[in-house]
């Protein structure tokens, strides 16, 4: 099957669009895949070879930033299952476990620390300073 135009895409049934992924890509589509994801990766596929790809620049810019939040986020990502963060605060020592789900704390799971120190100090903090993972600058 030759590559669909971009116009034809919605009217295709889901036969016609494991065969236009077939062609495109050399396999099936996962088997669980929608009918509108598969669409959009089609259709992204075809505008690329019809306008060309993005540019080198822009391609350069976006590893960049996704460089920049994999480093900004690697301190509470780094802590493995089996950790445990301990923090005092108010006369009450807290307890977090690290799990492979996010992090336990008085008997439930919370995905960010975060939301964790919100709670215990009842105003906004980022989980991984109020745990002391992050370094602070010193002041010049």
């Amino acid at each position: 099957m030759t590559m669909p135009a971009l116009e034809d895409l919605r009217a295709l049934g889901r036969e016609d669009l494991s065969k236009a992924w077939q062609a495109l890509h050399g396999k099936a589509p996962p088997p669980r895949m929608s009918q509108v994801f598969m669409r959009r990766v089609l259709a992204y596929e075809i505008q690329v070879r019809h306008h060309g790809g993005l540019t080198k620049t822009a391609l350069k810019d976006l590893a960049r930033k996704e460089g920049k939040r994999k480093q900004s986020s690697k301190t509470a990502r780094g802590l493995k299952p089996g950790g445990r963060l301990l923090r005092e605060w108010n006369g009450t020592t807290h307890v977090v476990d690290v799990t492979e789900d996010g992090f336990l704390w008085r008997g439930q799971t919370y995905r960010s620390l975060s939301v964790i120190a919100r709670t215990i100090t009842g105003s906004h903090w980022s989980g991984p300073r109020f745990f002391g993972l992050t370094k602070t600058r010193a002041h010049k």
